[in-house]
């Protein structure tokens, strides 16, 4: 079935649920992960919001930021496996596209399969917003498993 499985990470609570839930999934069938983190590169900080301008970050200070926050995040995924007994490495690529940087992280890892998250989102709120996760499913060669993330609106 799968045997190498491309976990895509943000951070964020919800990626956590859907990273956690990759791990298991991966575990159940006997496959080995890969923690995957996409930053942008400095310049799309600057196209997009002015953020550089505002703060006056340096591209080497934005770098190292950038670089410790995927460290940060990949780690949580890495510790999960490690926990879980599943055998996993860590990735961390940069793309002006998050989708993009998915789609290539998992050609060049040699992934079967893309585990990724989705938040659900519909109607105006997606328009504007816009979804990594559609992104991804449009551009991959590969697998790719959606996994439907709940938030705390949706426990209850």
């Amino acid at each position: 079935m799968f045997k190498k499985i491309l976990i895509p990470t943000d951070g964020s609570p919800l990626s956590s649920q859907a990273a956690n839930a990759g791990v298991m999934f991966a575990r159940s069938v006997n496959a080995e992960v890969v923690a995957l983190h996409v930053t942008q590169p400095f310049a799309a900080t600057i196209g997009f919001d002015g953020m550089a301008a505002a703060y006056a970050i340096t591209d080497d200070a934005y770098e190292k930021a950038s670089s410790e926050q995927a460290a940060k995040y990949i780690d949580a995924v890495m510790s999960r496996a490690d926990t879980a007994d599943v055998k996993a490495t860590s990735l961390s690529v940069s793309n002006f596209n998050v989708a993009d940087g998915i789609v290539q992280a998992a050609a060049e890892s040699g992934a079967d399969l893309i585990f990724i998250g989705s938040h659900g989102r519909s109607g105006l709120s997606r328009l504007l917003l816009g979804s990594v996760t559609a992104k991804v499913l449009s551009l991959a060669g590969t697998a790719v498993l959606v996994y439907r993330v709940k938030d705390e609106k949706d426990k209850k």
